[in-house]
């Protein structure tokens, strides 16, 4: 007996050598942290998912388990007139964002795993007004089809521009359909306009048969966006499956460019991860008709919220990327120069699940942690 359990050891820790990964490059430091603190703003909310703010002190956050709340100087009330949400595994209440004219019209958008069937969910997007702790005149501007008895992948993050709403949809766990197709949904990232419709100019808006509202396809779980570094760049990241998180660069579609070929950022014909399982996925990391990652993770970090740092109040940060990781519960930070990524630093470890990052309208950081709440981030 004690033969056979040493004999079993030795093959399972060979087996985890083996589908073990090397970290890539650069390797993350320890940050000092003597020039910022935590200071918690509200608690009380369990999985606090996406963060929006209607004013220096006041913000929108969503709890996962259907739950708007409104905060204002860190007390929280609860939001009526959601639509009727699905629960399960990673789906319900999911992303708020505020309209960019949000002040003069107090328009919001929010997304949801919402269920049009018997049986499943998918992701929708809808815009309310909000007023007096109500959403009013709640409309859907896109739900994903068909419904799927699958509880993972769903997406959720929403951009808000001047003129568009752009808005993400996972795989669903349909890698092998989903994400390659564009007459379907799933394992995408959308463009609207701000009424709903969808805009002509749109990639695969002349395409027969195609999902319309497409602004790029080929993407596992994306739960990051935000505007990029430049002007017509919007930035995003993904999970990934072991290893293989991304962060990806979209830009506008050039009138002569094949969207079937510009526009594919290649899960699963291409990617950096393998199986949980330590199988592989694809023996391609890259391919000539997909985008690469502008980055990537090995191991996988389970990025979650997003935010390039623009503000004076950390001089240090300036220009800075800053991505919660579920995984290793900390805040990350990448600094940047001409090849990609040059440094990242870990703050906050052991701070817990960080679920959303986003800078308030007078420039200070707010964190969404997991069962711990909203944290402001405040220079010593």
């Amino acid at each position: 007996m004690k033969k056979s359990y040493i004999i079993f050891t030795l093959i399972f820790f060979n087996f985890n050598l083996a589908c073990s990964q090397n970290e890539n490059f650069p390797p993350i430091q320890d940050s000092d942290q003597n020039n910022i603190s935590l200071e918690k703003v509200v608690d009380g909310i369990d999985i606090p998912w996406g963060l929006a703010f209607t004013g220096n002190n006041s913000f929108l956050v969503t709890d996962k388990k259907g739950i708007l709340y409104h905060v204002i100087d860190g007390k929280k009330t609860e939001v009526d007139g959601l639509p009727e949400i699905s629960l399960s595994r990673q789906g319900g209440l999911l992303d708020v964002a505020v309209d960019a004219d949000y002040l003069n019209n107090n328009k919001i958008y929010i997304t949801a795993s919402i269920s049009s069937s018997i049986s499943g969910s998918n992701t929708a997007l809808y815009s309310a007004i909000f007023k007096n702790d109500k959403l009013l005149d709640l409309k859907l501007l896109y739900k994903a089809s068909p419904d799927s008895d699958e509880e993972r992948h769903f997406g959720g993050s929403i951009l808000v521009t001047n003129k568009h709403i752009f808005f993400t949809i996972g795989d669903r766990g349909n890698r092998d359909i989903n994400p390659q197709n564009i007459n379907l949904d799933g394992g995408k990232v959308y463009r609207l306009n701000l009424d709903g419709t969808i805009p002509e100019s749109n990639p695969f808006f002349d395409i027969e048969n195609s999902k319309k509202a497409i602004w790029s396809y080929g993407h596992r779980n994306p739960q990051g966006i935000i505007k990029g570094m430049n002007e017509d760049e919007i930035w995003i990241h993904e999970h990934g499956p072991r290893g293989g998180d991304e962060i990806n660069i979209i830009s506008e579609p050039k009138f002569e460019d094949d969207p079937i070929k510009t526009r594919n950022y290649g899960w699963p014909k291409a990617s950096y991860g393998i199986n949980y399982s330590g199988s592989q996925i694809t023996k391609y990391k890259k391919l000539d008709d997909v985008i690469d990652p502008f980055y990537y993770w090995t191991p996988s970090i389970a990025p979650s919220g997003m935010a390039i740092v623009n503000s004076d109040i950390y001089p240090e940060f300036k220009n800075s990327l800053l991505v919660g990781s579920l995984k290793f519960i900390y805040l990350e930070r990448l600094e940047f120069d001409d090849k990609g990524v040059k440094r990242r630093e870990r703050l906050f470890p052991a701070i817990g699940r960080v679920r959303d990052v986003n800078i308030s309208p007078d420039g200070y950081i707010y964190v969404s942690v997991e069962a711990r709440g909203i944290f402001k981030i405040l220079p010593n």
